[in-house]
């Protein structure tokens, strides 16, 4: 699971102070980890999402999907499983944003 990481604190004379432990983000993020992260960004804006998946197209490459309904998605490619999922998250939040600043 989720691993604290250790931030060592300095004055500034290069003196060590102490740690700062940072929680709820793991050390290396899972494909399950950034499904659910646009999952729950998703809902938390449209509402109801049926599904956030990945798979494989012989011809294009990794495909990251969000299905909302029967018709509306929204889709992105990438050369990996780990950049269409970057690329999905990203026309996410640009289009949350666009929404915010109307």
């Amino acid at each position: 699971m989720a691993q604290n990481k250790g931030i060592k604190i300095y004055n500034k004379q290069n003196k060590y102070k102490g740690d700062i432990m940072i929680e709820n983000e793991p050390e290396v993020k899972t494909l399950e980890f950034r499904i659910e992260r646009i999952h729950r960004m998703a809902k938390g804006h449209f509402g109801e999402v049926r599904f956030v998946g990945i798979k494989f197209h012989e011809k294009i490459g990794w495909v990251a999907k969000i299905q909302f309904d029967e018709f509306e998605s929204l889709v992105a490619e990438g050369e990996d499983a780990v950049s269409a999922l970057k690329n999905l998250r990203k026309r996410v939040k640009k289009i949350i944003d666009r929404y915010n600043t109307v």
